[in-house]
């Protein structure tokens, strides 16, 4: 596996060094914003992790102009802990976030996960990937989403990942436990605030003034739910 690891620390890419050739992944080290653009541009990369704060370009904005133009996977590093910033991050595509500090076979965890879920993602050939409900059709496909035939084009990837699994098990209550496990897909090595914050601004994004369509389900988690009338933000 071919990993671009935009970080200006050094010693923590000569942490990460080691543990790739541990795990028998290609790493290549670029220490600011423009170069680790750059480097995007010129190969072709399994999974990209990115500093938050970097030199000349920081990684919110690097993560933003590499999401438009590929889909490849992303996982930021970040010193910042608080839920806005992690939105932030988030928002901008980014597919998975670890707060530094961190510990190397948690991180290591991570990009087995997210890169197991794409290339499931590549191979699943028998999944129906349209699914439809009164209000929404989502494909995955081409990652498209209707709503009431209006297009929404507002959505992360997650937030979208997220959509797609509620609108294909309707009224299935799942704990914040079984969301990071099937649609992050693996189990989180971390703070459980990560699917609250998607689906506040999941919520945020699909509701109507009568129907928020995602509930949350007292003691247990989240459903998605076209026929209950809320408030709920």
């Amino acid at each position: 596996m071919k990993i671009l690891v935009v970080e200006d620390n050094e010693s923590v890419c000569s942490m990460l060094e080691m543990f790739f050739i541990k795990e028998g992944y290609q790493g290549v080290f670029v220490h600011n914003g423009q170069d680790g653009f750059d480097h995007f541009n010129k190969d072709k990369w399994d999974l990209i992790i990115l500093d938050w704060m970097l030199p000349i370009m920081d990684g919110v904005t690097l993560c933003r102009k590499i999401r438009e133009l590929s889909q490849v996977p992303i996982i930021m590093l970040t010193a910042k802990d608080s839920d806005s910033d992690q939105v932030l991050g988030l928002e901008m595509g980014a597919d998975d976030y670890v707060t530094k500090p961190f510990s190397p076979l948690a991180l290591m965890a991570r990009i087995k996960a997210v890169t197991r879920r794409y290339q499931t993602e590549a191979t699943e050939k028998t999944e129906a990937h349209i699914v439809t409900s009164q209000y929404f059709k989502v494909n995955k496909d081409s990652r498209e989403v209707l709503f009431n035939g209006q297009p929404v084009t507002n959505l992360t990837p997650k937030e979208f990942d997220l959509l797609y699994y509620f609108v294909k098990y309707p009224k299935q209550a799942f704990s914040r436990e079984q969301l990071l496990d099937r649609v992050w897909g693996y189990q989180f090595y971390g703070d459980e605030r990560t699917v609250d914050v998607h689906i506040k601004r999941l919520r945020k994004k699909i509701r109507t003034p009568d129907q928020s369509f995602i509930q949350t389900v007292w003691g247990i988690g989240y459903k998605f739910d076209e026929t209950v009338f809320t408030n709920e933000d």
